[in-house]
């Protein structure tokens, strides 16, 4: 189904509205609560980055007066040494612990400049009145586009084409056998900005969406949903009896904490794709290792349970090893157009809280 340009932005529109509501809590620290943001040198407000960001960003930062000081390389446990007087934190992947937040005296906000927030310990910052704040959506196109990556991976062993073909093996005869994508049938849970994303690509190809039905979504969302031509499944079970693949897009939060486990995967079919770009804590890693073994599930992950809180290191993992999988290194949002847009979220989030408001706050109030 083709749709106009105006069509898929209304959609988009409809889904992050609906993304922001099903992710997170958007309850707000009030306004008198907030500490007060301007430092003792002149209003200007000091920034620690304590992952990558956009030199573009920081030097926007500078030129409204906020001094700014990036230090890409520090993780969790060094973290707590150098924030020294920073009122704003800046992080990624870095774990942002309750040491680390007690260490800074000044800290006024965190940012995470991204989505997903479970490396935060949210609860303890709102113990101190301190917001943390996402930048939602911005990187909803990446990790959808490597979502498909996968699959298209998957179903034509791309990834072990090229180790072969590395070694100096040729097999046309092996590869030459793939089901192909146009046709099957694609479960999505988690239908936020990146399973919409996701949905609309997958559509493109020819891939049969479907969804579980939600009796609380809005009649625009589900017009939006039949406009994009996805069925709507009345139960998880059901779907995933009828899926080919089923991709996951769900936050980490306690009541998504190990919802792949072994009876999810007994009611996929055998052989079928089971796709993880989201967190890796929602996946039993023992029960899809016993999937895999017994019932030839194949899994596309970009994310693990004790995958490294570094950019490099040694990562021995069952998981990532087998056979069945085809892995990446968490880089789903890693692309320069996503984090150009993530690094705006975050300039907006600054600026507006520079004004005394907040902006996709998490952690509520305590």
């Amino acid at each position: 189904m083709l749709l106009t340009s105006t069509t898929k932005r209304r959609h988009c529109h409809l889904f992050l509205k609906k993304f922001e509501s099903f992710e997170y809590d958007r309850r707000k620290i009030p306004i008198e609560k907030i500490p007060v943001i301007k430092s003792q040198t002149g209003g200007s407000l000091k920034i620690l980055f304590a992952d990558k960001f956009p030199q573009d960003g920081v030097n926007q930062l500078h030129e409204l007066g906020h001094e700014c000081d990036l230090q890409p390389d520090l993780v969790g446990e060094t973290l707590p040494a150098a924030i020294g007087e920073s009122e704003i934190l800046v992080v990624r992947s870095t774990k942002v612990s309750a040491d680390v937040i007690r260490s800074g005296e000044s800290l006024r906000l965190i940012i995470r400049a991204g989505a997903g927030t479970n490396t935060i310990d949210k609860e303890f910052a709102a113990s101190r009145s301190i917001p943390v704040c996402n930048v939602p959506g911005k990187n909803a196109a990446a990790v959808a586009e490597l979502a498909m990556g996968l699959m298209i991976s998957i179903d034509r062993r791309i990834h072990e084409n090229v180790i072969d073909l590395r070694a100096g093996n040729w097999k046309k005869k092996k590869y030459a056998v793939a089901k192909g994508l146009m046709g099957q049938k694609l479960g999505i849970i988690g239908v936020g900005a990146i399973g919409l994303s996701l949905a609309e690509r997958a559509r493109a190809f020819g891939i049969q969406v479907m969804v579980v039905d939600k009796p609380s979504r809005s009649a625009e969302s589900k017009a939006a949903l039949s406009d994009l031509g996805i069925e709507t499944i009345a139960s998880l079970p059901e779907l995933l009896r009828k899926a080919d693949i089923v991709s996951v897009h769900v936050p980490s939060a306690p009541e998504t904490k190990g919802m792949i486990n072994a009876e999810f995967l007994s009611d996929m079919k055998p052989g079928a794709v089971l796709i993880n770009t989201s967190r890796g804590d929602v996946v039993e890693e023992s029960a899809l290792l016993s999937a895999m073994d017994e019932k030839g599930i194949r899994a596309g992950l970009d994310v693990y349970a004790d995958e490294p809180a570094v950019s490099e290191g040694e990562f021995s993992s069952a998981l990532a090893s087998h056979p069945n999988t085809c892995g990446t290194h968490h880089i789903g949002a890693s692309t320069e157009q996503a984090q150009s847009a993530v690094s705006e979220g975050v300039l907006q989030i600054i600026n507006t809280f520079s004004e005394g408001k907040i902006l996709h706050c998490v952690n509520g109030q305590a």
